[in-house]
């Protein structure tokens, strides 16, 4: 169908549904060039709503990489809503792209991307309503290719009967590269294209690998087929981050994050055991002030956003933040402008920062302890002592923000009743001394996720709480936090099943995700509309179990399903800090001690950018030293592991 007769039949469709501005594009600073003097043709596509991918940054940065080529154009598409594609399929219109309202087959290239694993049947969604198969194997040359990147792809193999191509690690450059190949393959079939983007580093393609399993049903091994197709896949990183993107579109309608993004730091050095992001992202690499100042300017003078938002996994890591929040001060303190600094620690310096930073709406201030015992805190790499959050709580009510928000999670591994007893112990806590300063008005939200082991983790090991524990440790929550003063929200356990074996699941998992959506299944994340009776029913029917991926302790020797993907951290350093976890024993940040976790010696332009520590084992000490280190130290204490 060609672009006037889809915008023809959207002229006569689209007020049958909500929202019609998630679909009519146009948006200011959209990029529209000539479609046919173009030679290479890119849909991005983020498999939900419009409403979540505009406030997605990398759809933004691939975007503005593409555009920026004079023979090339990237164009935007997202999922439609139900009503949407109840639309669509009634009226046989093609899933289309925003700018030109071309077909998605039309386009060279289909990019979609995967950040979290409640995606997947949405990705099927998208690739029928673009008019072709959802299978890898059945698209040749004569469609668009497919690749996918994003965090979710650190394990690809669930979704590897459909994406012909993985980008493993960041995008920013290998995007163009990919694009580059294709358009110089052109004519080729898709087997010779895909020979040469496997010769890519950071590109699995995963038709190239074979995998073989064990009699109890665990991987004997993955290997490759093809001699273009490396024995492992190693990541793709940026070494130097790129100017920050600023001319970001203005959405046509609200979304959910209704402001313009900064990345200022990228990668983490905490080491936290539970965090896939702070491991897959390593090594750490800033932005230099003055360069996120300026982005700032721009991006005002580019959008007339009205919030600005600093991103980083963990803000006041970031070597010059004190700095910068004085030069946004200085700059911006006087215009109105709202700035957001999320991912703080719990210090006291966290609350100057924000006092710095202007904030005169006081509408909360937002921590994540994980966890409220020190014991859960040593196995989890997270070290914070009460009275740091007491302390905190005080900081931040006497300073007038009259909300404090606690992100927690339980399922922890080694988790008691007990620990999550002192959970409600510390939250008591806060709340009373945010009575002391505020009396009623002082309130304590309380986020409650349930943990979620991730690969290429120190707990990729461990089992998943079951049913019966999780409802235990719920029910203990909403029990005891509530009353005036504490709003308690916690996550669906389904939901959580869900993403666990999704996360840690094989190749198998795709007949799952494909009978799955065949029944209905879609929009996953969304609790109202996932169906888990769905997954259940096709687990049963291709003869899995989910019990099998999730709550199954896993040998230390045993082949995961995504070995043959290199993220640049040893497996052997996962292993041995998982040991340390048993034992309840720390790292310290890795900036003030290097742990050889892999992530150098593979990147060796990284050297030249960081300042790297050598290579050497730290000194042990006992752990009853930990307060007297802490008090001397600050939040950061000496280089050393602390042990029992």
């Amino acid at each position: 169908m060609r672009p006037e007769q889809i915008e023809n039949i959207l002229d006569r469709v689209l007020l049958r549904v909500a929202k019609p501005g998630r679909y009519v594009g146009g948006e200011y600073n959209s990029i529209i060039k000539d479609w046919e003097t173009i030679d290479f043709k890119v849909a991005l596509a983020f498999p939900d709503i419009y409403d979540l991918g505009m406030s997605n940054l990398g759809i933004m940065l691939l975007y503005d990489q593409i555009n920026a080529q004079s023979d090339m154009l990237a164009e935007r598409v997202f999922s439609p809503w139900l009503d949407m594609e109840d639309v669509m399929r009634s009226e046989n219109i093609p899933l289309f792209s925003l700018e030109s309202k071309h077909a998605i087959r039309d386009f060279d290239l289909v990019g979609i991307s995967l950040p979290y694993e409640q995606l997947y049947t949405n990705v099927l969604n998208l690739l029928d309503l673009a008019d072709m198969p959802v299978h890898s194997l059945d698209r040749d040359e004569t469609y668009p290719v497919v690749i996918a990147g994003g965090h979710a792809c650190y394990n690809p193999e669930p979704m590897a009967d459909f994406i012909d191509a993985f980008v493993i690690g960041e995008g920013e450059e290998i995007i163009v590269e990919i694009a580059r190949t294709l358009q110089q393959m052109r004519g080729a079939t898709r087997h010779e294209q895909l020979v040469a983007l496997a010769k890519i580093q950071g590109v699995y393609v995963p038709r190239f690998y074979e995998v073989d399993y064990h009699d109890d049903g665990t991987l004997a091994g993955t290997r490759p087929i093809v001699p273009e197709a490396p024995a492992r896949v190693l990541k793709r990183i940026v070494p130097v981050m790129q100017k920050p993107f600023t001319k970001f579109l203005v959405p046509n309608i609200d979304t959910v994050h209704n402001r313009a993004p900064i990345e200022i730091m990228r990668g983490c050095t905490r080491g936290c055991r539970f965090c896939h992001a702070g491991m897959i992202t390593r090594p750490v690499r800033e932005r230099p002030v003055q360069e996120v100042v300026d982005a700032i300017d721009e991006i005002i003078a580019n959008t007339g956003f009205e919030e600005i938002s600093l991103l980083s996994l963990s803000s006041s890591d970031y070597r010059d933040v004190h700095e910068l929040v004085d030069a946004i001060h200085e700059r911006f303190g006087d215009s109105g402008l709202s700035m957001s600094l999320p991912s703080l620690r719990i210090e006291t310096a966290s609350a100057e920062l924000l006092e710095k930073l202007g904030d005169t709406r006081r509408s909360g201030f937002t921590f994540a302890p994980e966890a409220a015992t020190e014991r859960m805190r040593d196995i989890i790499n997270k070290y914070v002592p009460d009275e740091q959050v007491l302390q905190t709580a005080r900081d931040v009510y006497s300073r007038g923000w009259r909300t404090i928000k606690f992100y927690f999670m339980i399922g922890h591994p080694e988790e008691t009743l007990e620990d999550v007893q002192a959970i409600v112990d510390l939250c008591k806590a806060v709340l009373a001394e945010g009575r002391k300063v505020l009396g009623k008005k002082a309130t304590l939200n309380v986020g409650v996720s349930t943990f979620i082991p991730k690969p290429h983790t120190p707990f990729q090991w461990v089992p998943q709480d079951t049913h019966e524990q999780v409802l235990e440790k719920q029910a203990l929550l909403k029990r005891e936090l509530r009353g005036q003063g504490f709003h308690l929200r916690w996550n669906d356990i389904e939901g959580s099943e869900f993403e666990g074996f999704l996360s840690r699941g094989d190749r198998r998992l795709g007949e799952v995700i494909y009978r799955t959506w065949r029944a209905g299944g879609k929009f996953d994340a969304w609790q109202d509309q996932h169906r888990h009776d769905l997954w259940l029913q096709a687990f049963d029917e291709v003869g899995l179990s989910p019990d099998f991926y999730n709550y199954r302790e896993r040998r230390e020797d045993e082949i995961f399903p995504w070995d043959h993907i290199d993220a640049a951290v040893h497996k052997k350093f996962l292993l041995e800090d998982y040991r340390m976890s048993i034992k309840g024993e720390t790292r310290v940040d890795c900036r003030d001690k290097c742990f050889a976790c892999g992530i150098l010696p593979k990147f060796k332009d990284i050297r030249s950018q960081t300042e790297a520590p050598a290579w050497e084992c730290p000194p042990v000490i006992p752990v009853g030293e930990r307060k007297k280190l802490a008090a001397q130290g600050g939040d950061r204490v000496p280089n050393v592991i602390l042990q029992p």
